[in-house]
């Protein structure tokens, strides 16, 4: 048995965790510095962290030159509609994999996990030719479909963890009760797995929210741009980035995701177990 860390022991990873989180933070801390900065604070020899004059003319430009609403109103749909399938796709499935143990199970999540392996630049131009076949390339529903596709196998892999966590006798005790399978799935396993439901939708919404490379190549129409390809207009062709505008759409573009997150961080609970199995 492990005794209690040392005080010099608690020290440290108090240090190291404080460390961590600086780590973590200090580029978001930096870029809402910039994002306030008129442009002579942007190119001065000695950057401060605290703008001296803060202005907000940075988020005027950025609204002004590019259309950043109709972007993020793009990517809000795009993300959304992505996170919603990817669930309802992955629920039915991962149950399947965690609860009918075969071989061709097994072979399914060991491919799921294997197809997380290729690379986008190998993916791109096959998935490009058959979406213009479709007549998807230059849609959001084709948007949708490859985030759907990509999210699934880690979505898939995510979930049936989580069920395979909830008990059986549960199920076997709703079954005595005279429960259909459906009525289990309904009543008992499903609410049970909220928090692996919030934890895939989260991580479906927030890599549809920031996927870059899928957008740029699929979408044409300038009108149809995610936000991510709309803040790439503000840097040059030569590679010279306008600090300040970036920025401060960068800062926005940020705060979805943050909402999003603290609105269903409640959920991502795992004590739903608690007191559901009594010995």
């Amino acid at each position: 048995m492990f005794g209690k860390p040392s005080r010099t022991g608690r020290t440290l990873q108090y240090v190291a965790l404080t460390g961590y989180l600086i780590f973590l933070g200090f580029p978001l801390v930096w870029l809402v510095s910039t994002a306030f900065k008129p442009p002579r604070e942007l190119v001065q020899l000695h950057p401060t962290l605290i703008p001296t004059n803060p202005t907000v003319q940075n988020f005027v430009q950025a609204f002004t030159e590019q259309e950043l609403g109709r972007a993020a109103l793009n990517s809000l749909q795009v993300s959304l509609a992505s996170a919603v399938l990817t669930v309802l796709i992955a629920l039915p499935a991962s149950y399947a994999l965690a609860r009918f143990k075969t071989k061709l199970g097994t072979a399914a999540l060991g491919w799921v996990l294997l197809s997380q392996l290729f690379p986008f630049v190998l993916l791109i131009i096959p998935i490009f030719l058959i979406l213009r076949e479709v007549g998807l390339a230059n849609s959001h529903a084709g948007l949708v479909l490859i985030y759907v596709v990509w999210a699934l196998p880690f979505a898939l892999w995510m979930l049936q963890g989580f069920v395979r966590n909830i008990p059986r006798e549960l199920e076997e005790a709703a079954s005595v009760d005279g429960a259909s399978r459906l009525q289990i799935l309904r009543r008992v396993v499903f609410p049970l797995l909220a928090p692996g439901l919030v934890a895939t939708a989260l991580f479906s919404f927030i890599s549809a929210w920031n996927e870059f490379f899928f957008a740029l190549v699929l979408l044409k129409t300038p009108e149809l741009a995610t936000l991510p390809v709309t803040l790439a207009r503000f840097v040059g062709i030569e590679g010279t980035a306008r600090l300040g505008p970036l920025a401060a759409g960068s800062l926005l573009a940020t705060l979805p995701s943050l909402i999003f997150f603290a609105f269903m961080q409640r959920r991502l609970s795992s004590g739903s177990l608690a007191g559901a199995v009594k010995g």
